[in-house]
């Protein structure tokens, strides 16, 4: 039997356009500010991205100590949405949690703001699922707090709005 995904979904509205958000996505493992200490204590240390991710089939390594993931472009819809896998995961994440990947969908909502949706799609084998399912949501929506935090953080400091001669492309360095 195989066993299914969990999803957990975390939103945080952003007081810029998609099209600005959209050049502020980012994976956890390319935020420049050092984690929080609960996720430096309950997660583990990133290091650095290495490879691509701009375009659907790209790969993206993740470094950790201790490990890494391999993330795989699946879809994207420019401003809209964009997606991943976990094709490879040599990283020990609490007692055998597998990642499998995640989403995420930015959505215009009035005043010229953007809400982000970021979703996390896991496994785990952790039983029962019941006493174990409200912790792990708990933790994956502090986990998303940070990187949506970050990229907030990113895109609203800017004291004009980006044009988009301005925007950065998403390629990551190799």
């Amino acid at each position: 039997m195989s066993q299914q995904a969990t999803s957990i979904v975390t939103r945080m509205r952003f007081a810029v356009l998609p099209e600005q958000a959209w050049h502020a996505l980012m994976f956890y493992e390319q935020i420049v500010q050092r984690p929080p200490l609960y996720l430096r204590l309950l997660l583990p240390q990133p290091i650095r991205t290495e490879g691509r991710n701009a375009e659907v089939g790209d790969e993206a390594r993740c470094l950790y100590v201790g490990g890494h993931l391999l993330k795989r472009v699946t879809k994207i819809e420019r401003a809209r949405r964009y997606e991943f896998e976990v094709v490879e995961q040599n990283l020990v994440l609490g007692a055998g949690v597998r990642l499998a990947g995640g989403s995420y969908t930015l959505s215009e909502v009035p005043g010229g703001r953007t809400e982000v949706a970021l979703n996390t799609r896991y496994m785990s084998p952790k039983r029962p699922r019941w006493l174990w399912k409200w912790p792990e949501a708990a933790l994956c929506h502090m986990f998303h707090r940070h990187i949506l935090e970050a990229m907030r953080c990113s895109v609203e400091s800017v004291d004009r709005p980006l044009s988009r001669d301005r925007l950065p492309e998403r390629e990551v360095p190799q």
